[in-house]
């Protein structure tokens, strides 16, 4: 957590805002080119042998390609997931946010990377398919599973271990907790994991890395969570606050210290959730002080 807020000091004034709709909205493109001329799609792909030779742009354009095809169904996903995006944005902060959702992108690469190197060693199943296939068929046909479809499955998860105890409708009617449904998830993806080729679990292992070593960088793991309650108080206590309080007041104070963000503005500063009211704290503090009940 230390190593993430002196990133977020140094890089975090190029942090982008709304993330989550810049996503959707790269679907959208997808979507529209798919419709227009299906075969350009294959141009977009993320596939690593084209990549070097030359054709890095694909190093980018994957993203924008829809994870599913268009329908009803899709369409109330995609909503689902900037809803759960941009609560996970507002709670974690813009640069975390950043952060984790980059870091799935790249380990995807990564791990396409890894599929073409390992389809070289003679001793793994994806040798033989390259082999029968040939090179271009083979990436051209693997690259489509490097798609998005587990990043969003990340943000999900993340925001089940965020907010476990939110209730959502299964099926627009089943009330569940978030919570089970992330284990569902997890015991799917363990599933799908197991059963797949080597290939198959690079494409789940990859996508899904993030989820695990954000949560191992922030130390307290799935432990960190806030209850929707608290991100509602915490959110009327600032709009509040910035309401009532005059322009020359800090806007943040440690309510141990008193260091405020006016004389030190290279400091960081957090509610803790933990506490029974809108407490916050600075980065020497939040880990150390003893909680408000």
């Amino acid at each position: 957590m230390n190593f993430l807020n002196k990133m977020e000091r140094k890089f975090g004034k190029y942090a982008i805002p709304n993330l989550s709709l810049y996503l959707i909205l790269g679907y959208v493109l997808g979507y529209i080119l798919d419709f227009i001329s299906p075969s350009v799609v294959e141009f977009l792909t993320l596939n690593p042998y084209l990549i070097l030779h030359g054709q890095i742009w694909r190093l980018v354009t994957w993203i924008i390609i829809p994870p599913s095809r268009f329908d009803l169904f899709t369409l109330v996903m995609l909503m689902f997931y900037y809803s759960v995006g941009t609560n996970l944005e507002r709670t974690w902060g813009i640069f975390h946010y950043n952060v984790y959702l980059f870091m799935g992108m790249i380990f995807t690469i990564l791990g396409s990377f890894m599929v073409m190197a390992l389809s070289y060693v003679p001793v793994f199943n994806i040798y033989m398919a390259r082999e029968v296939y040939g090179e271009m068929a083979y990436f051209q046909n693997v690259s489509y599973s490097f798609s998005t479809y587990f990043v969003n499955m990340s943000i999900f998860l993340g925001f089940a271990a965020t907010f476990p105890d939110v209730q959502v409708l299964l099926m627009f009617i089943i009330p569940i907790k978030v919570k089970w449904m992330g284990i569902a998830y997890g015991v799917l993806l363990a599933v799908q994991f197991l059963q797949g080729n080597i290939s198959s679990k690079i494409v789940i292992g990859a996508s899904l890395l993030n989820f695990v070593v954000f949560f191992l960088m922030t130390r307290s793991g799935v432990g960190m969570r806030i209850s929707p309650r608290q991100v509602k108080r915490r959110h009327d206590y600032n709009r509040e606050v910035k309401r009532a309080k005059p322009a020359n007041v800090a806007k943040h104070k440690c309510a141990i210290c008193g260091k405020n963000s006016e004389d030190n503005p290279e400091v960081q500063f957090r509610f803790c959730s933990k506490c029974n009211g809108n407490y916050e704290y600075c980065q020497d503090h939040l880990f150390t002080h003893t909680h408000v009940k």
